[in-house]
């Protein structure tokens, strides 16, 4: 495989992610006029946000089943052929109830994201995973930030629907371009043991194989970390902007640049998370855990830090609040690489999805956990409380994954091994 071949193929897995990061997350900018065309209020667009969000989670153990059986190249082409469809049908909506119904479906595709780095781990070997899956992962601050720049510049002008429109055709040509240009490999090409061994690629997950992802102590722990770990994502998410206009006085404009530099630093996180995951990684198996320990205890520092700022002074907030939003995504491109280090090659798109299962039921109860807290203290001690609680719990499970990490990369390593064997044996 030429190497500038498989960073074509990371460029175009990326831009994926961020356009449909993009079209996922501009729904926010654009809840005032969607409300306004229907004549909604508050809960019934946020019953349409919950039901997509159900449609995904409900959907992330066919993807990956379906991921580790067939093709994935055409599966990711599949699905961003159905981001466009279905987006573009969401802008057709012109009644309440198709509105509901073609929003909730947007969410089938939303479920899609392990087969991509499932693919991506065949491309890039065990040395480089945490860099390249950085670099994915800052798809998802860099993408809000599009979407929120698509819908406020366009939206005036072209409407919801016109926006929608864009998004969705960038879907269709997206998919042309996976479906043409993307190459499937070999379930397992690119790990050390097997690299350039054409029979690499006849394995496929069956039930045996699905049933033991659940006898893998690291995956295990990594999904309870998973619960825990998007607590301040969604917490600082979805209550941030509201914090920093009513209980620190920033107006609507201040809040936004306040959140853009946050989310600026933190997808910078994910490219050094990934590259120092990657560099311990090298000296011992357990330097994912202890880089994604070390992150998320620095975050917390820095967050219990940056709200303790006095209300004038700005400058230090901002400072303090860069730092915060670039330690606290270091954890997440060791968590992936982890769960690919450890995992058989036929079977990593299904251990994501369980992994990602998991993940969003934490993501759904986070908001409303600090919502409650709100209500009885303070934005301030709600984000506080959860998110820092949340981070000392993550790494302590880091800590404890730590242990026995070291035992399942060996045992991966092993059976690597046995394969390669096995191939060279066939072939001879």
């Amino acid at each position: 495989m030429k190497s500038r071949y498989r960073w074509y193929v990371a460029v175009v897995m990326f831009l994926f992610l961020l356009l449909h990061q993009a079209d996922k997350l501009m729904v926010g900018p654009l809840t005032t006029a969607i409300m306004e065309d229907f004549q909604i209020n508050e809960a019934q667009m946020g019953a349409v946000s919950s039901l997509a969000i159900v449609v995904s989670t409900l959907l992330y153990p066919l993807w990956g089943y379906l991921y580790d059986r067939y093709a994935r190249a055409k599966l990711l082409a599949l699905a961003s052929f159905l981001w466009g469809s279905t987006t573009w049908l969401n802008a057709l909506a012109r009644t309440f109830g198709a509105f509901m119904v073609t929003r909730s479906s947007t969410g089938i595709d939303d479920s899609s994201y392990p087969g991509l780095y499932s693919l991506l781990s065949d491309y890039f070997g065990p040395r480089l995973r945490g860099k390249v899956y950085g670099a994915m992962q800052m798809s998802g601050p860099l993408g809000f930030m599009a979407g929120t720049v698509l819908a406020t510049t366009l939206g005036g002008a072209w409407g919801w629907r016109g926006v929608y429109f864009l998004t969705g055709g960038l879907g269709a040509v997206l998919a042309l371009v996976i479906l043409f240009t993307v190459r499937e490999v070999p379930r397992g090409s690119a790990e050390p043991e097997l690299r350039g061994l054409a029979e690499s690629g006849r394995y496929r997950i069956n039930w045996e194989t699905a049933r033991g992802l659940l006898r893998n102590r690291t995956l295990l722990l990594l999904m309870a970390q998973g619960f825990f770990g998007v607590f301040p994502w969604n917490v600082l998410t979805f209550w941030f902007f509201r914090y920093l206009e009513t209980e620190r006085g920033y107006s609507s404009g201040q809040a936004m640049t306040a959140m853009l530099v946050a989310i600026v630093t933190m997808a910078a996180g994910y490219l050094v998370g990934g590259a120092l995951g990657d560099t311990f990684f090298r000296r011992t198996s357990r330097g994912r855990m202890l880089v994604g320990a070390a992150g998320v205890l620095t975050g917390a520092a820095f967050l219990f830090a940056t709200l303790n700022v006095p209300l004038g002074n700005a400058q230090l907030f901002a400072v303090l609040m860069a730092f915060t939003g670039l330690t606290m995504s270091v954890a997440a491109p060791n968590v992936m690489a982890t769960v690919h280090d450890t995992t058989v090659p036929e079977a990593r798109s299904t251990a994501r999805s369980l992994h990602k299962l998991v993940e969003d039921g934490g993501a759904a109860l986070a908001p409303y956990l600090a919502g409650v807290i709100a209500m009885r203290t303070s934005l301030h001690t709600a984000i506080m409380t959860m998110c820092i609680s949340a981070w000392v719990v993550c790494a302590v499970l880091f800590a404890v994954t730590s242990l026995v990490v070291p035992r399942d990369v060996e045992q991966l390593r092993r059976r690597m091994e046995q394969r390669a064997r096995e191939a060279a044996q066939h072939a001879g």
